[in-house]
């Protein structure tokens, strides 16, 4: 991790003082996360044009790599509590979906389905899918759970939001008028049809984009499932979404675009890899000395 850190050692013979003293210095910002400040040490071609062999050792150990702040402490707390909740609730609600039926179970426990007008693609969900999960009659199950948990989603939402406006962490979300060229360009990465990412502090404009949504549906979410859970008291949600049919299906589709995002996210932050996902534990990432500092932009807000 030193070398990383520091760069390699480039003269022969022992390490040097300066880059001893950089990594117990990095050791110890690793250590104590968010209370010390980022790393930034200057790049080779900063230390000026003299070539003498002093000037030469001191570029060549210069380092390559810095440790930055990404992600504040609550951030990463309401991260993970969001986690397994989401995840709950996803599949309680699936225990509840399978109790539902349409036109006097013509269609039992398949009410929702992609299709055009009278063919049918897929209905929402196979008999094999049930009975490999072992989802059929679950039902108050599914509704202690999700009742349950539905709370702590909430609350745990709205103080995300709460906290993003705060702390203007926002601004590192919303997309901007460059975000869907850049995720058109980040999506022709990952299919392997073009090379070159753009560059980017904190998030990329496809994660503006996904990251905005996602807060938006989980809003999306709450309201249509005060419409169901209470269609008389909350009439006036369930009378503008267009009624409790409506308000069903909308929060069904909601559901099925969390579950798109959460399979996409994972896979994603495999791809990205450990430094990434480190960034989200510890609040920590290593970065490219060339590359644009997040906490720079962070003081701007």
């Amino acid at each position: 991790m030193a070398e990383e850190v520091l760069g390699s050692q480039g003269m022969q013979g022992a390490p040097s003082r300066t880059r001893l003293d950089g990594a117990a210095d990095a050791a110890v910002l690793h250590a104590v996360g968010e209370s010390m400040p980022v790393l930034e040490t200057p790049r080779a071609s900063q230390i000026g044009a003299e070539t003498t062999p002093a000037v030469t050792a001191a570029a060549a150990s210069a380092p390559t790599l810095r440790l930055e702040k990404k992600h504040p402490l609550a951030i990463r707390w309401m991260h993970w509590v969001n986690f397994p909740v989401l995840f709950t609730m996803i599949w309680s609600g699936i225990l509840i979906y399978w109790n539902d039926s349409d036109n006097a179970y013509k269609h039992a426990h398949q009410v929702y389905r992609i299709g055009l007008g009278p063919v049918t693609i897929f209905r929402f969900f196979p008999d094999w899918f049930y009975h490999e999960l072992n989802i059929p009659y679950q039902v108050t199950k599914g509704l202690g759970y999700h009742f349950f948990f539905m709370w702590i989603f909430a609350i745990n939402g709205i103080l995300y939001g709460l906290y993003l406006l705060w702390s203007k962490e926002w601004k590192f979300m919303v997309p901007t008028r460059d975000s869907l060229r850049e995720a058109i360009q980040v999506t022709l990465v990952d299919l392997h049809l073009r090379k070159g990412l753009p560059k980017q502090t904190k998030y990329n404009g496809a994660q503006r984009i996904a990251y905005s949504a996602v807060i938006l549906m989980g809003l999306g979410s709450l309201v249509t499932g005060l419409a169901i859970y209470k269609p008389t008291e909350a009439h006036w949600f369930t009378t503008l979404l267009g009624g409790y049919e409506m308000a069903r299906w909308f929060h069904f589709w909601l559901t099925i675009g969390f579950s798109a995002f959460f399979v996409v996210h994972v896979v994603q932050v495999a791809l990205a890899g450990w430094n990434n996902f480190r960034a989200m534990v510890s609040g920590y990432e290593l970065r490219r000395v060339e590359e644009p500092s997040i906490e720079a932009e962070r003081r701007t807000f």
